[in-house]
């Protein structure tokens, strides 16, 4: 590959042009033999990357920044940016399995669609439009309301969840966005998930459990609250009600399977409940809940935590609960 066509590839991920190629010198003779050789991936017409890039962006999880950079690219519209789930996706944020590949992208002159790519027609307010690396796209309040317009409640309050805990967004931002489109179609969807939306929430489990109890009818809790003794912080529960002294906990297996700082799977369990059996033993009860609790098996969940919560807490606590202000993102290992 010519030096000049190698940097400005570098740039992109690998990706690069026909058109760079004949000003470097390149022929089409040579590209085909490069294709053919497997030293080069055609991604679409006029477009390519080194397959050595290639397998480096679908080992990281950048596979779908790459067509990004290809449809751009081979569209060339000024006025077309990144958005919905492209934009999403590279926020780094949580979309959907099972989701469309297609490259999606907001143009307030067109709508169009075409072999791999959508474009919506829709207003684009300076104040929704930035960058991210080699990306023009909508920014990440934007990217978060066009998709909560589109999606379930679920991945929608999900993934405004993890924006607000990575600091990415704000709630005001997304009043804001909120307030430009409010006669877009489908708003009221986005209005519900902004307003179910909790930055505190630490793991999307979280944020399904928090949505599944409040869609029950029970009361809702208080996410992420420390659990101190004297000096000592014993836990950090994922729900807390106060007056019952009752801590919900949702349980990802990732946390045993993969634990923080390169403990065992059986270190973080007996440690679990070495302090679950400590706080027991001041008052504290725990109702402790996986994804499947959350599905068709809710119904005697349900009853258990109602019953839980008639029971009311110690009088004298020997423990102070203390609500934390912000989530804290978890260290996974």
């Amino acid at each position: 590959m010519p030096g000049p066509v190698h940097v400005s590839a570098s740039a992109r991920l690998g990706v690069f042009s026909l058109a760079e190629l004949t000003a470097a010198g390149v022929t089409e003779r040579e590209v085909r033999s490069a294709v053919r050789a497997g030293d080069w991936v055609r991604l679409r017409r006029g477009w390519f990357i080194d397959a050595g890039a290639l397998a480096v962006a679908e080992e990281t999880g950048r596979r779908h920044e790459v067509d990004a950079l290809a449809v751009t690219g081979a569209l060339a519209r000024p006025t077309a940016v990144l958005s919905h789930a492209t934009a999403a996706r590279i926020w780094g944020l949580p979309v959907p399995a099972g989701l469309s590949t297609d490259v999606r992208l907001t143009d307030p002159g067109r709508w169009r669609t075409g072999p791999g790519y959508v474009i919506a027609h829709a207003d684009l307010p300076a104040e929704e439009v930035t960058t991210h690396g080699q990306h023009r796209l909508t920014t990440v309040s934007r990217t978060l309301v066009d998709n909560a317009r589109e999606s379930r409640e679920l991945p929608a309050v999900a993934a405004m969840d993890a924006a607000l805990l990575r600091g990415l967004v704000t709630e005001e931002e997304l009043q804001a966005t909120l307030g430009r489109h409010r006669f877009a179609p489908r708003n009221p969807r986005a209005v519900r998930a902004v307003a179910a939306a909790d930055g505190r929430a630490e793991t999307w489990l979280e944020t399904r459990g928090r949505l599944r109890f409040r869609a029950a009818g029970l009361p809702p809790f208080v996410p992420q609250v420390e659990l101190w003794v004297g000096e000592r912080l014993l836990k950090v529960a994922d729900g807390w009600y106060d007056d019952a002294a009752v801590a919900v906990e949702f349980d990802g297996r990732v946390k045993y399977v993969r634990p923080a700082y390169g403990g065992r799977p059986e270190d973080v369990l007996f440690d679990e409940k070495r302090t679950e059996d400590a706080l027991r033993a001041l008052g504290v009860r725990f109702v402790r809940l996986v994804d499947e609790d959350l599905g068709p098996g809710w119904a005697p969940v349900e009853h258990r935590v109602r019953r839980e919560l008639l029971v009311p807490g110690p009088a004298v606590r020997p423990f102070r609960a203390v609500p934390r202000s912000v989530g804290r993102r978890r260290a996974v290992g």
